[in-house]
């Protein structure tokens, strides 16, 4: 479940491409929209209700993968960096396998809403919502939790974390995952992240360590990563190294908790 920054300096001539397809922006330079979890595990049925598959249309001949969370009987979380330029989107429900979801739902464009902050070159502000026709829950779908909206938050550095999604599951890997896949990974914190992605890194990102080979990648991007011993979503996966997601440097995420009111103001969900 990933994305790419080429992070100055070490890896100033690493190359970058848009795993969406044929598609491309001046934004790739920075991010691979489309992340995966790499040496995770298959999920059961039911296990991650919340997580959402999303397949974009960027044109009438280019498409892509991203993932996403429920957070509502009509919103889906996902990234900004995903739903930038898309015509329409096909938001997969329920599913374990990734293409037998229990319910689908295709809206367009007028139904996403981006974060009007959202920085493409700098990868700031890497959030966007898509309203879908009303759902009920059931075993298989059930909205995420998420913070409580309050004064202040705990950074969670040093908890443990689960990330799931149906991206890439090597960096060799041609396509995106069939069954979803989910790992555990422990939050650090922003200084750490930092001495990897600079300046990129900033008060409203989450990054987390990806020891032996463990981390989001390609076709991860906009979904869900979530305290293990909460269920509680801290963070959406928006991008990691070019130099691969196996490498072993931290991926980055946006922090749920700097976008809670926003995330009320569109949606009128808090907790």
């Amino acid at each position: 479940m990933k994305f790419l920054i080429v992070f100055a300096l070490a890896l100033a001539t690493a190359s970058a491409f848009d795993l969406r397809g044929a598609h491309i922006e001046p934004r790739d330079i920075f991010v691979d929209t489309e992340g995966r979890i790499t040496n995770g595990k298959d999920a059961s049925a039911g296990q991650f209700p919340y997580q959402v598959g999303l397949s974009l249309k960027v044109s009438s001949t280019s498409s892509s993968w991203c993932g996403g969370s429920l957070i509502g009987n009509k919103w889906v979380l996902t990234a900004a960096h995903c739903t930038d330029g898309i015509s329409s989107v096909t938001v997969y429900l329920g599913a374990t396998t990734r293409t037998s979801p229990e319910v689908t739902h295709t809206v367009s464009k007028s139904d996403i809403i981006i974060h009007s902050g959202w920085n493409a070159n700098t990868l700031k502000n890497d959030i966007s919502l898509i309203k879908i026709p009303s759902t009920s829950y059931t075993t298989k779908i059930k909205a995420v939790k998420l913070p409580a909206i309050a004064s202040s938050y705990s950074t969670y550095a040093g908890d443990t974390a689960i990330a799931s999604g149906w991206g890439r599951t090597s960096d060799s890997s041609t396509a995106v995952a069939t069954k979803l896949q989910y790992a555990e990974m422990k939050v650090i914190t922003n200084s750490v992240c930092q001495s990897t992605f600079g300046s990129t890194i900033t008060s409203s990102n989450i990054c987390v360590s990806t020891p032996n080979g463990v981390s989001t990648c390609n076709g991860d991007s906009g979904g869900p990563l979530v305290l293990k011993s909460s269920s509680v979503q801290i963070g959406l996966t928006s991008f990691g190294s070019a130099a691969g997601c196996t490498k072993g440097y931290p991926a980055a995420f946006t922090r749920i908790t700097s976008y809670l009111d926003w995330i009320k103001t569109q949606t009128g969900i808090s907790y």
